[in-house]
C-alpha cells in the first residue's frame, strides 16, 4: 500500500529533513523554561534518569507508532485514521482520533503564537537595552505592562503568524525543509554559545548541582508521572504533527532510528537550555521559578545586570523564537493538508484560511491576560481553558488512542511493513512497550494532570 503511494504534498528529500523538522517540532518552548525547572524540583540526576527512561519505554515507541500510520496512508491525520482504520477491519469512528490531534494542534498553535510573539518582543526589548541595569520591580513592571496592552500582544501575535504562514505556504522542501534547516542548526549554535557564556558564571557548578545532582530523596511517586508527562508531551505526540510528518516519509528511511535521534535530540536541547539558564540565575541571586516568570521576568534580571548579558540576552531570546517557529509549522500543517486534500483547496488559500482562524482564536490568549482577565469559565480565563482542554485532555486522549489502534487494532503485517526491522526480536519489543507499557503509562499521566492522582 504504501510502497506505490505518496503524498499530494510531496516528500522529505531525505532522512535528515524530516530528522531536522520532526526535531523541530519537539523542540518548543517547554524544553528552554519547563524541563530544566522541573528537573531541579524533583531530585535533578535521579529525574533525568527517570526521564530517559520514559523517553526510551514511552515516547520513542509512540512517536514510531505515530510516525508508521501517517507513512503507511500518506494522507493528512483524518484521512489516515479513516483509511487505516478500514484496512484494518475496524469501525469508522477512528476517524475522530484524526480530528482531535489536528484540533489541539490548532488549538495549541492560537496561545502558542501570543507566547512565541512575546518572546519575539523580547529580542527587541534586550537589542534596546530595555534591561539594563533594570531592578526586579523594573523588569516586573516591563512584563506587566507589554502583556496588559492588547495592542502590542496583537501586533506580536500576528508578526509571528505571519512568519509561521510564510513558511508553511511555501510546502515541504522549499517551506519545512528550508526553514528547519536553518533554524534547527541555528537554535543548537545559539544553545551552545549560552552554555559557554554560563560557563563563565560563578553560579555555573550550583547551576548544574541543581540539574544533575542525583538526589533520589526528592523522587516521588509523582516525579515520576511528572517525567512520563513530559516525555510524552515534549515529543509533541498525540497532535498531528508527527503522524503529518510521518506521511511525508520515504518508505527507505528507518522509522526506529529516525525516532531515537529526534528523541535523542530533543533531550539534548533541554539539558543544554537546564546548563545554560541556572548558572546565569544562581550567579545573580536570583531563584528559580517555573513557567514564563522564569524567561520573563527572572532571566531579563540577570541579562541586564550582568557582563555581555546585553548580547547573549538577545541570543536568548532569539533561541526562544526559533524554537517556537520549528514547533508552529508543525501545528498549523495537518489542517492546511486537511484543506488541501479533502476540500480542494490550493495550498495558498488553505494556508491563509487555517492561519486566519488561529490567529483570530489567539485574541482570545490576548485578551485573558488584560481585558478579560476577570472574565472565566470553569474559574478559567480563555487562555488557561484552552490550554487545560489540550494539554490535559486531548494531547494525552490521542496518545492513549493512536497507543491501542497502533498496538491492538492494526494487523501486525502492516506495522511490520513500516517498521521493518532487522529482526523480530525488536518488532516484538516495539510491540509490548505500545501495546502495554505505553497505554498505561500516558492514562495514569492523564489521571495525574486531571488531579485525580
Amino acid at each position: 500500500m504504501a510502497d506505490e503511494k505518496k503524498s499530494q504534498q510531496g516528500e522529505w528529500s531525505s532522512r535528515f529533513a524530516f530528522i531536522l523538522a520532526a526535531t523541530g517540532s519537539a523542540v518548543g518552548l517547554g524544553n528552554i523554561w519547563k524541563f530544566p525547572y522541573i528537573t531541579g524540583e524533583n531530585g535533578g540526576g535521579a529525574f533525568v534518569l527517570v526521564y530517559l527512561l520514559c523517553v526510551l519505554l514511552i515516547g520513542i515507541p509512540l512517536m514510531m507508532a505515530e510516525t508508521l500510520l501517517g507513512r503507511r496512508s500518506k494522507e493528512n491525520p483524518i484521512h489516515t485514521m479513516e483509511i487505516l482504520a478500514k484496512e484494518a477491519g475496524a469501525g469508522q469512528n477512528w476517524h475522530y482520533l484524526g480530528w482531535l490531534g489536528v484540533a489541539a494542534g490548532f488549538l495549541i498553535l492560537s496561545y502558542y503564537s501570543v507566547i512565541a510573539g512575546w518572546a519575539s518582543a523580547y529580542v527587541v526589548k534586550a537589542f534596546f537595552g530595555s534591561f539594563s541595569g533594570a531592578s526586579p520591580s523594573e523588569v516586573k513592571a516591563i512584563f506587566d505592562g507589554f502583556v496588559a496592552s492588547p495592542m502590542q500582544l496583537i501586533f506580536w501575535h500576528s508578526l509571528f503568524m505571519l512568519a509561521t504562514m510564510l513558511i508553511v505556504v511555501r510546502g515541504i522542501e522549499k517551506g519545512f525543509e528550508k526553514s528547519v534547516g536553518l533554524l534547527m542548526p541555528a537554535l543548537f549554535a545559539l544553545m551552545i554559545l549560552l552554555v559557554g557564556y554560563a560557563m563563565t558564571t560563578v553560579g555555573y557548578f550550583q547551576g548544574l548541582n541543581f540539574l544533575f545532582k542525583l538526589d533520589f530523596s526528592k523522587l516521588t511517586a509523582n516525579s515520576v508521572l511528572v517525567a512520563m508527562g513530559q516525555a510524552f508531551f515534549s515529543l509533541s505526540l498525540g497532535m498531528g504533527a508527527i503522524m503529518m510528518y510521518g506521511a511525508y516519509l520515504p518508505k527507505d528511511v528507518s522509522i526506529a532510528k529516525s525516532s531515537m535521534i529526534i528523541a535523542g535530540a530533543d533531550t539534548i536541547v533541554a539539558l543544554l537550555a537546564g546548563i545554560a539558564i541556572f548558572p546565569i540565575v544562581f550567579s545573580n541571586g536570583l531563584q528559580p521559578n517555573s513557567g514564563p516568570g522564569l524567561v520573563f521576568e527572572t532571566l531579563p534580571i540577570a541579562f541586564g545586570n550582568m557582563f555581555g548579558g546585553w548580547l547573549f540576552g538577545i541570543l536568548f531570546f532569539m533561541a526562544l523564537v526559533f524554537a517556537a517557529l520549528s514547533s508552529s509549522i508543525s501545528l498549523i500543517e495537518p489542517a492546511v493538508a486537511w484543506l488541501i486534500e479533502n476540500k480542494g483547496f490550493s495550498r495558498k488559500k488553505a494556508c491563509l484560511w487555517s492561519g486566519l482562524v488561529a490567529w483570530v482564536l489567539g485574541f482570545g490568549t490576548i485578551f485573558s491576560f488584560n481585558v478579560w482577565a476577570n472574565v472565566k469559565l470553569f474559574e478559567r480565563t480563555f487562555f488557561e481553558l484552552v490550554d487545560y482542554l489540550t494539554a490535559n485532555l486531548m494531547l494525552p486522549i490521542g496518545g492513549f488512542c493512536i497507543a491501542v489502534f497502533a498496538g491492538w487494532v492494526m494487523k501486525r503485517e502492516h506495522s511490520q511493513q513500516e517498521l521493518d526491522f532487522p529482526d523480530n526480536l525488536s518488532y516484538v519489543l516495539w510491540s509490548f512497550l505500545v501495546r502495554y507499557i505505553a497505554p498505561v503509562a500516558v492514562f495514569l499521566v492523564f489521571l495525574n494532570v486531571v488531579g485525580v492522582l
